[in-house]
C-alpha cells in the first residue's frame, strides 16, 4: 500500500479562482485576495478560468492541473489555495499529483481565525470550529491514517486503525470544547439578564466584513477597539455603555464580521459569541456603501441572520463610509412612522454620526418602570419570577408573611403585577 503524508504548510502560494456555472466577479477576487493576504501567504500566482461544474476527481480538469504545476515550478510555490470549498477526495487527490500542500476556502477562513482570536472563548471556538471541519476530512483524506494499530495495552483493540483513534480523540477533544464553552455562555447569559432587570436595551453591530463596524463603535462609544482595513479584524465581541441624548444609556454590541460563504462550522462555534446579536433589541446592520456589492453583501449578512434566528429583530441599516462617494452626504431614509430605514454616515469623519445618535434614542424605548408592591404569601410563584425578571432594589418581609418589593421593572413585563395592590 502506498504511503502518502500531507506536505507541510508554506507561505508562497498559487491561487485559483474558477467560475462555476457564474460570471466573473472582480469583487470576489478582491474578496479571495483579501482572504489570502489576511492569512499571512504572499500569492504568487492566479489561475483563473470558468467550467459548468467541477471535476468530481480534481475540482480542476487536466489542462489547468497541467498549468498549476507549471506555475509551481516557476515560483517555488509551496502551497495551493482555492477559493472553493474541495471535497475530502478532491483535496488528497490535488495533493498526490501536485506533491504540495493544498488549501480550501473554508480552511483559509478557519486559519485567519485561528491568528486573530484574542480571548479564551474565542479561541476554544476557533478550535471547535477546526475540529469538526477536520473530522469531515478524515474519510479517504490519508492514506496514512489506514495503517492499523493494535496489540497489548493499546486502546481499541487489535486491529484498530489509525483513522478509527484519530476520530475517536477528534470527538473527545470536541466534547471537552462544547463542555468548557457552555460554562462561559451560562457567564454570558447572566451578564445579559443583569442588563435586562435593569431594562438596560442592547444595540448590536452586524454586518459584512471590513464594513467599518469598528470604526463606527469606536467612533460612537470613544473606545479603543482594534479596527483596520481588512478582513474579519475583530473576532471577539466588545460591549460598552452607550449613553444617548434624552434618553439614557443603552449597551452597544461589536461583533464578529460575516462574509459570502461563511463557512457552516464557524457560524455553529460562534452561535454563543453571537447570542449578543441574537438577544439584542435593536440591530445595526454596517454596510460598506461604497461597495459595488453592497446588495450582495447585505443578503449575505441578512442570510446568517436568519440562520441565527435574528432577522425578526427591529434593524437599520448603517450605511457607511460616505466619504468614499461623490455628491453623499450624511441624511435619514424614513419610514411611514418617522423612524429611519436607514441612516447614511462616515464613521471615520463623524458626518453623520449626531443622526443615528437621535435614532437610537427614538427607537430604544425606555425599559423599566420603578413601583412598589406587596404579595401575599400564596403569590411565592410570582414573587420568583420577579426576581428572575426584575431588578429587584429591597425586600421586606412583614409580620402577616406579605412581602414588600421595591421593583425596578422593564415595562414589557409589568402585566405580572397589573391589579397587584401598591404601597
Amino acid at each position: 500500500m502506498e504511503l502518502f503524508d500531507r506536505p507541510e504548510y508554506g507561505a508562497t502560494a498559487i491561487l485559483v479562482y474558477l467560475s462555476i456555472n457564474q460570471g466573473f466577479s472582480e469583487d470576489h477576487l478582491a474578496e479571495f485576495e483579501g482572504l489570502v493576504t489576511s492569512a499571512d501567504i504572499d500569492p504568487v500566482a492566479m489561475v483563473g478560468g470558468s467550467r459548468k461544474s467541477p471535476d468530481s476527481r480534481q475540482f480542476v480538469g487536466k489542462g489547468k492541473l497541467e498549468e498549476i504545476k507549471g506555475l509551481i515550478a516557476a515560483h517555488k510555490a509551496t502551497v495551493i489555495v482555492f477559493n472553493h470549498e474541495l471535497s475530502p477526495t478532491q483535496q488528497r487527490n490535488l495533493e498526490k499529483d501536485l506533491e504540495i500542500r493544498v488549501v480550501s476556502r473554508t480552511s483559509l477562513i478557519l486559519d485567519i481565525f485561528a491568528k486573530r482570536a484574542q480571548s479564551f472563548e474565542g479561541k476554544l471556538q476557533v478550535e471547535l470550529a477546526q475540529l469538526q471541519h477536520l473530522s469531515t476530512r478524515l474519510v479517504k483524506g490519508w492514506t496514512h491514517l489506514e495503517r492499523q494499530k493494535g496489540g497489548i495495552g493499546l486502546r481499541g483493540g487489535p486491529g484498530e486503525t489509525q483513522l478509527e483513534i484519530d476520530r475517536r480523540l477528534i470527538g473527545v477533544r470536541i466534547r471537552q470544547i462544547k463542555s468548557r464553552l457552555s460554562k462561559v455562555n451560562k457567564q454570558r447569559h447572566q451578564g445579559r439578564r443583569s442588563r435586562q432587570r435593569a431594562g438596560v436595551p442592547t444595540v448590536s453591530l452586524v454586518g459584512y466584513t471590513n464594513a467599518g463596524k469598528s470604526t463606527l463603535f469606536n467612533a460612537l462609544t470613544k473606545a479603543e477597539v482594534y479596527s483596520a482595513d481588512q478582513l474579519f479584524a475583530t473576532l471577539d465581541p466588545t460591549l460598552r455603555q452607550l449613553k444617548l441624548p434624552d434618553f439614557g444609556e443603552v449597551v452597544l454590541a461589536d461583533t464578529v464580521g460575516f462574509i459570502q460563504d461563511l463557512p457552516h462550522e464557524l457560524v455553529v462555534a460562534f452561535r454563543s459569541t453571537l447570542q449578543e446579536t441574537i438577544d439584542a433589541d435593536l440591530l445595526l446592520h454596517v454596510v460598506d456603501a461604497s461597495s459595488e456589492t453592497r446588495e450582495e453583501q447585505i443578503f449575505e449578512v441578512d442570510k446568517v441572520l436568519r440562520e441565527i434566528g435574528a432577522d425578526k429583530i427591529p434593524q437599520i441599516k448603517v450605511y457607511n463610509k460616505i466619504d468614499c462617494l461623490d455628491a453623499v452626504v450624511a441624511h435619514e431614509d424614513l419610514d411611514d412612522t418617522g423612524n429611519a430605514k436607514a441612516v447614511w454616515l462616515s464613521a471615520v469623519n463623524g458626518e453623520g454620526t449626531d443622526l443615528l445618535l437621535k435614532q437610537l434614542a427614538q427607537q430604544c424605548h425606555p425599559g423599566n418602570k420603578r413601583t412598589t408592591i406587596k404579595l401575599k404569601p400564596a403569590q411565592a410563584k410570582l414573587r420568583s419570577q420577579l426576581f428572575q425578571l426584575a431588578e429587584v432594589i429591597e425586600e421586606r418581609v412583614l409580620d402577616n408573611g406579605d412581602v414588600i418589593l421595591d421593583l425596578n421593572i422593564p415595562e414589557k413585563y409589568c402585566y405580572l403585577i397589573g391589579g397587584i395592590e401598591a404601597e
